[in-house]
């Protein structure tokens, strides 16, 4: 059996931060929506799920949560630039409070897609939440309105965060051997 944690190179954010961290959010959130009714969290699958679920439970006021998968990565450590939808919606947004919840934003080019798609479909408000940003490799802005952790350029896994379909069940943000993805073109 594969020792996922042989192929870790450092903790970036231990288990602890990430979760004072999510409960800020959460408070943050509950704050800005306290006289809104119909907020909908939209989890960007698959690297957003435990922050969605984690973020959801330090909640206290009402919320629906849904589902996209979108993706410009495929199995490579930098985007393609090329956004697909996966998965879409199972309801209509028009006229609700929507915040999308994202694992980490990288280039921008995913988010600035999904919001650009989501804005058509006319919600009440459209706001972004991301765990991580990697501001240095920016390429297309985007507005975030709800920030956990800037960080270096560096691939992470952990907490959601894949590489090739593996270490999204690590409690924490780690630094990965470059070795383990050595073999890919960059």
């Amino acid at each position: 059996m594969r020792d996922i944690y042989a192929d870790i190179d450092y903790v970036l954010i231990d288990e602890d931060k990430l979760q004072t961290r999510i409960q800020e959010l959460a408070d943050e959130i509950e704050a800005d929506y306290q006289d809104k009714d119909d907020l909908l969290l939209l989890c960007v699958l698959k690297g957003g799920y435990i922050v969605l679920s984690d973020l959801s439970r330090k909640m206290k006021r009402p919320h629906e949560v849904d589902f996209m998968g979108v993706s410009s990565y495929g199995k490579e450590t930098k985007t393609s630039g090329e956004v697909q939808i996966l998965m879409d919606l199972k309801s209509p947004i028009a006229g609700r409070h929507v915040l999308i919840v994202e694992d980490i934003i990288d280039s921008g080019h995913t988010l600035n897609y999904l919001r650009r798609t989501l804005l058509a479909r006319n919600p009440a408000s459209l706001e972004i939440c991301t765990l991580l940003n990697k501001p240095s490799r920016r390429e297309v802005d985007v507005p975030v309105k709800y920030l956990g952790f800037d960080i270096p350029d560096e691939f992470v896994c952990g907490y959601g965060l894949d590489f090739d379909e593996i270490y999204r069940n690590l409690p924490f943000i780690a630094v990965m051997k470059p070795t383990v993805f050595a073999h890919l073109k960059k």
